[in-house]
């Protein structure tokens, strides 16, 4: 069994979500998306050993966000072509 627990910093109560059901691409998915904010920590138990994958998770988070950035580019560049079409004088 795999568990990721993540620790947010709430201030005095800080808090750890720990489900069971959670897989790593979801936490990275929920730490790209802003609903995860001030991990203070991010730990994978799995066969009875815990390892401290905060860098990593954050890293990949940070990546995905980048890519995720770069697909709305792109698809602005595709809008702004469209509203031009639509201003064209024939």
């Amino acid at each position: 069994m795999q568990y990721f627990v993540v620790m947010i910093d709430y201030g005095r109560r800080g808090e750890a979500i720990l489900d069971p059901e959670i897989t790593r691409r979801e936490v990275i998915s929920r730490i790209s998306s802003g609903e995860y904010a001030n991990i203070s920590f991010i730990n994978e138990i799995a066969d009875s050993i815990v390892e401290d994958v905060t860098e990593e998770i954050l890293s990949e988070a940070a990546v995905h966000e980048i890519a995720t950035s770069a697909a709305d580019l792109q698809v602005a560049c595709f809008d702004h072509v469209r509203d031009l079409r639509k201003h064209e004088v024939v």
